[in-house]
């Protein structure tokens, strides 16, 4: 057995002698199922498991209620490992039921697993002191409890307040239906609400007293979709309506409000775009006699992906081998995808890009969970989502993986993946995140020249460009409208 080998086993022995605390407390925070910037028990849960593992604990960090950073050891490089624990409205299901069966209708729901997510990388960080004690590898280790990922971009809030800077690696990963190394470019994203105010009239016999606050909304949302034949083809640009004025057609509305996402594959054309947009907004005003407020509520910046970690962390899913599936979870994921659309396991397969040779790739497309690994090509592919990793990502060299907690083919954000977040098999392949991500961390840590590889790979991409914050100073993270 070669060094590498060693202390990958003494990793993977060390996760299964620690992994019941954890798996209690993911299986407690999908209970809690809190959203965002609200995760006042979840977070608390962790701390309290990270306290009896002697994390020391810095509470309430960027000025936000459920953010913390729990941290072990006094010398040493510092390597953290990034978790999340907000759930998703309108997600509530019954654990372990194989039919859509809320626990009560429109309440929340862990429809992302970062149940699942947040204790896989407490794990990890707890597994790593415990491995670097053993071999004599002096490290700070820390735990970021992450709020907000769901629409609120709380890591990027924590970037924006300095809270990586002195961070030299940073590790996470996410819950999905196949397990790899995950390399992907994506998009920046910024949320912007734009509040039109007008004057109130009766809409007949008072028509030109009243400033329509609803026609600025809808001149707005002309010129924004005039704005798209003029804009580069990486970019998007889509709205919600959030206040549409009321439901009394005689009135001129005074007051309404829509929330814009612009995308692109680079900050800078977010940022560049968005001030266009306002400018629409502005001019909407104008047009109507009203007065626009703009806030930017979140903002992402696109990942910079690794191959030097990410190489690491495919090999030592390699090392670590299949995630150990027994029949009966197997059996569990079928019941599953037998209520997915026909086209679910092809279109799975499409996003995480897996090539058309199967074998190749080491899936059987007639397994309800995926139990081989999938392929690193060393090379990023695009997704067309947005994650407040990638703030983390320009601050420090970070890496993520998947594995498959949930069945093949299993859609996001969907009733399904909240029904298998306690599972058996959730749990083994939470257990199997923790300790490929602790492992691969044990690499770097024990070959500092694989660590300053990774750091002269990230500075090569980001070929010297700073980091700049998508979401100005003065702007607070915000609670969902419905619990604000």
């Amino acid at each position: 057995m070669s060094e590498k080998q060693s202390a990958t086993a003494l990793v993977a022995a060390t996760a299964e002698r620690l992994r019941d605390d954890f798996i209690k407390v993911s299986d407690e925070i999908w209970g809690h199922a809190e959203l965002r910037f609200v995760e006042h028990q979840s977070a608390a849960a962790q701390i309290s498991v990270l306290e009896k593992y002697g994390f020391t604990i810095r509470r309430q960090v960027a000025g936000i209620d459920t953010a913390f950073i729990a941290e072990k050891g006094d010398e040493g490089p510092v390597i953290a490992f990034l978790g999340e624990f907000d759930a998703l409205s309108a997600m509530s299901q019954e654990a372990g039921a194989s039919e859509q069966k809320p626990i009560k209708p429109g309440a929340t729901g862990h429809g992302c697993g970062h149940n699942l997510l947040g204790a896989g990388s407490m794990l990890a960080a707890a597994t790593l002191t415990d491995v670097a004690r053993e071999t004599g590898h002096p490290v700070r280790v820390r735990y970021y409890g992450c709020p907000g990922e769901e629409g609120g971009s709380g890591k990027a809030f924590m970037a924006r307040d300095g809270l990586f800077d002195d961070v030299d690696v940073a590790f996470t990963w996410h819950p999905a239906p196949i397990t790899g190394a995950r390399s992907n470019e994506n998009l920046a994203v910024i949320g912007v609400y734009y509040k039109f105010s007008g004057r109130s009239a009766h809409a007949s016999h008072s028509a030109h007293l009243g400033r329509s606050a609803v026609d600025a909304m809808g001149l707005m949302h002309v010129g924004a979709n005039f704005l798209r034949e003029h804009v580069g083809p990486n970019v998007r640009m889509h709205y919600a309506i959030t206040n549409g004025g009321g439901s009394s057609p005689n009135v001129v509305q005074a007051a309404a409000e829509t929330l814009f996402y612009v995308r692109a594959t680079d900050l800078a054309d977010v940022l560049e775009v968005a001030e266009r947009l306002h400018d629409v907004a502005r001019g909407a005003a104008l047009m109507t006699g009203t007065s626009v407020e703009i806030t930017v509520e979140r903002g992402s910046s696109n990942l910079i992906p690794n191959p030097v970690m990410e190489s690491v962390l495919h090999n030592k899913l390699l090392e670590l081998g299949p995630i150990p599936f027994d029949e009966s979870d197997h059996a569990y994921a079928a019941a599953l995808q037998k209520t997915f659309p026909p086209n679910a396991v092809d279109a799975c397969l499409e996003l995480y890009h897996f090539s058309e040779d199967a074998v190749h790739n080491r899936v059987d497309r007639d397994a309800p969970l995926h139990t081989g690994i999938r392929r690193y090509e060393g090379a990023p592919h695009f997704r067309a989502g947005s994650t407040d990793v990638g703030d983390v990502s320009w601050v420090t060299p970070t890496a993520q993986c998947w594995t498959a907690t949930w069945a093949l083919g299993t859609p996001g954000h969907s009733w399904q993946v909240v029904a298998q977040g306690k599972t058996p098999a959730a749990h083994k392949a939470m257990v199997h995140a923790a300790k490929t991500l602790a492992a691969g961390a044990a690499e770097l840590l024990m070959n500092p020249a694989q660590m300053e590889a990774a750091k002269a790979e990230w500075h090569r991409r980001l070929g010297g460009k700073p980091y700049v914050s998508p979401i100005p100073e003065g702007v607070q993270p915000q609670p969902p409208h419905e619990v604000a």
